[in-house]
């Protein structure tokens, strides 16, 4: 069921501790800032955090991690010049990680989408990103067997949203939104702005609204930012 809420504080509201949460964006860009810190204000605690870095400097993701709300990260890049608070809590043992290649991460959260129970892929054959999983010699290759990530929420940022909760990105902010809305139990979504149904091109609709449980709009995040809900 779709709702359209008033805060960010009242969109995140249910997400439990030790649920397993999914954050658009690919660095900063179309990551879910407002979002992020209604869930730091809400408390969730011992959280796996599934994300294409392991955040940036002291902001959004950085500071969850910073707070001691997560406990696990399953993303792509948990290390560049400005991710000392992962970094620092990974040394002190105070944070998991799994490590993923990027374009296994988005086909697994792709997969647990659509779902498929799994897949073959030869990436990281022969790494110790592939100890303990199941091989298979497939069209002159060695391959790896992939499971599904699924999640209990994920938080996601797009541009517009109409009254069915069809949604539009702004470019490359587009990144990891679809398929995480596609792959979770509950999708939320911060949107710049909210038009009546029909309100949108049908050819330009990236996420239909079926994937899509609540929507809050926050001013001035992004381009094309409008007042009010749909009609």
């Amino acid at each position: 069921m779709l709702n359209f809420v008033d805060s960010v504080q009242e969109a995140v509201a249910g997400i439990k501790d030790g649920s397993t949460v999914m954050i658009g964006g690919f660095g900063n860009a179309g990551q879910p800032f407002e979002l992020i810190d209604a869930l730091l204000e809400c408390g969730a605690t011992d959280l796996t955090v599934v994300n294409n870095n392991a955040g940036q400097g002291d902001q959004g993701l950085a500071l969850l991690i910073k707070e001691g709300r997560v406990k696990k990260m399953i993303c792509s890049f948990p290390r560049q010049s400005d991710s000392w608070h992962f970094d620092a809590k990974y040394k002190a043992g105070e944070i998991e990680l799994e490590l993923v290649p990027q374009g296994n991460l988005a086909e697994r959260i792709r997969a647990a989408g659509a779902g498929i129970g799994g897949f073959f892929t030869p990436t990281g054959y022969g790494t110790t990103l592939a100890e303990g999983k199941e091989t298979r010699f497939l069209n002159g290759k060695w391959q790896v067997f992939e499971t599904p990530i699924h999640a209990d929420v994920a938080l996601i940022k797009a541009l517009k949203a109409d009254g069915k909760g069809n949604l539009v990105y702004r470019k490359t902010a587009r990144n990891f939104g679809p398929i995480m809305a596609a792959a979770a139990k509950h999708t939320i979504v911060q949107v710049s702005g909210i038009v009546p149904t029909g309100g949108l091109d049908p050819e330009n609709i990236v996420t239909p609204g079926i994937y899509v449980n609540s929507i809050v709009q926050v001013a001035g995040s992004g381009a094309g930012a409008t007042n009010g809900k749909a009609a």
